[in-house]
């Protein structure tokens, strides 16, 4: 499959990640879903805490918006925040209620310790540092689940329990948020950096984003563990 464009930024930065993007793009908690051997109650303990995790995910995309610098930032955060809480986490819902589990029960779960892992280290990227390490922490669960998404669209098994989640996040929509973070992104490095290859913080915010992808491998596995 050819892996969507996501822009410049991003495209250098999944390149970067290496071997640890596919260990996260290509987990068998995915796979699971593509072929739909995923167990049932690995699906809903991963959701669960993603119900979690995206409460936190909302919050630091918020954080977003005050660090950021021009109108545009703004608005593609604060749209970003919109599709996790208004759609994204409809979903989570959705899906538990049928299942049985109320909202309630998910926003008063106890997160794991890589759910904990993970959202502190976004925030933390965002109290501590500026717009740019935000996205940096950021961008491997929005671009990351909007590449797993097409690739598992188009592969696979027709008779997954696991296809609304897949539709979902290969869907337009979800598409869109994917590229318009991708093009905010690209424009944020120009106004900061100028030249980001030339610059002393690549290699920083290069490890950032390698670290996120490395916490979201130990949430898929958190997961199957589950």
């Amino acid at each position: 499959m050819t892996l969507p464009d996501y822009g410049k930024t991003f495209a250098l930065w999944r390149v970067g990640a290496g071997q640890t993007w596919l260990d996260y793009t290509r987990h068998a908690f995915v796979e699971g879903m593509r072929d739909g051997s995923l167990p049932r109650a690995a699906f809903l303990h991963y959701l669960i805490q993603d119900y979690v995790f995206l409460v936190h995910f909302s919050r630091a995309w918020s954080l977003a918006v005050v660090k950021a610098e021009t109108i545009n930032e703004m608005k593609v955060c604060a749209g970003t925040v919109d599709a996790l809480v208004n759609h994204e986490i409809a979903l989570h819902i959705k899906t538990c209620a049928a299942e049985g589990i109320k909202e309630e029960t998910l926003f008063n779960s106890i997160e794991a310790v890589e759910n904990l892992a993970y959202t502190r280290y976004v925030m933390d990227a965002g109290i501590q540092g500026d717009f740019l390490d935000m996205m940096a922490a950021l961008a491997p669960c929005v671009m990351g689940y909007g590449e797993i998404g097409l690739r598992l669209k188009a592969d696979m098994n027709e008779d997954t329990p696991y296809k609304e989640w897949i539709n979902t996040y290969a869907d337009p929509e979800y598409q869109d948020v994917c590229t318009n973070v991708g093009t905010m992104m690209d424009a944020a490095i120009v106004r900061r950096l100028s030249d980001m290859s030339a610059s002393p913080r690549a290699l920083f915010l290069q490890e950032r984003f390698t670290t996120a992808t490395r916490l979201e491998v130990g949430f898929w596995q958190m997961g199957l563990n589950g």
